[in-house]
């Protein structure tokens, strides 16, 4: 049963919007922590080691956010392989081009798969910068993400690479939010205009909340 709902169209949609919000569940969190550097270099370090000991005694050390790491990589690999496969079956139910564009199209809409990519390519960079170090500008200091992430938005290439990613992601959550609404049935004539509401809302206060990050360093109120 689970191959046959996998194999349909449908199914891989629904795989798709599910993976698709429990991302944006993670990043609502992720940004709200994101936001505890404005509170200084104490507060921000004690709440990333809070999250690696969360849940214990009865969790050990680490493991809760492993769970959390590992909930994560499944969702962004079945949102990815389900948008590849419908992307390709896509192209092959229309193997040439229409004649006239599809009118109205909304730039989000568009730009749905490269902004995948975007992310995608931005995820590696993020974790090698910030999680392992490899490709941190400065001197990496395990244990201290406030003194790493001032580091990195000290640097224009820090800043540009985040920021065009935040904008991707806005971008995505955009349509992505709708769109998996009106998979899972949520979705109808009278409700349409909410979701587009609270789908732009979202974008605009994920963008906004995740840009104050580097924004803050760049201008001296995060130093």
């Amino acid at each position: 049963m689970a191959r046959t709902v996998w194999d349909s169209t449908v199914g891989k949609k629904t795989v798709m919007a599910v993976s698709g919000l429990i991302m944006l569940l993670y990043l609502v969190v992720h940004m709200i922590g994101n936001l505890k550097i404005f509170f200084g270099a104490g507060e921000f370090n004690h709440y990333a080691h809070w999250l690696r000991t969360v849940g214990e005694p009865f969790m050990h050390y680490e493991w809760t956010l492993w769970v959390v790491r590992v909930v994560l990589v499944l969702a962004v690999v079945a949102h990815a392989v389900s948008a590849y496969q419908l992307s390709r079956r896509d192209i092959k139910a229309r193997p040439t081009k229409y004649v006239h564009k599809k009118a109205r199209a909304s730039y989000a809409t568009r730009t749905m798969r490269w902004g995948g990519i975007i992310l995608a390519l931005f995820i590696v960079w993020h974790l090698l910068d910030l999680t392992t170090g490899t490709v941190h500008s400065g001197g990496f200091e395990s244990g201290k993400p406030y003194q790493n992430v001032v580091d990195t938005f000290s640097t224009w290439y820090g800043n540009t690479i985040y920021i065009v990613a935040m904008l991707a992601v806005g971008l995505h959550v955009r349509h992505g939010f709708w769109s998996a609404a009106q998979t899972l049935g949520v979705g109808s004539r009278t409700r349409d205009r909410a979701l587009k509401t609270t789908a732009n809302a979202l974008a605009l206060l994920l963008t906004a909340g995740f840009v104050a990050v580097p924004v803050g360093v760049m201008t001296g109120v995060v130093s």
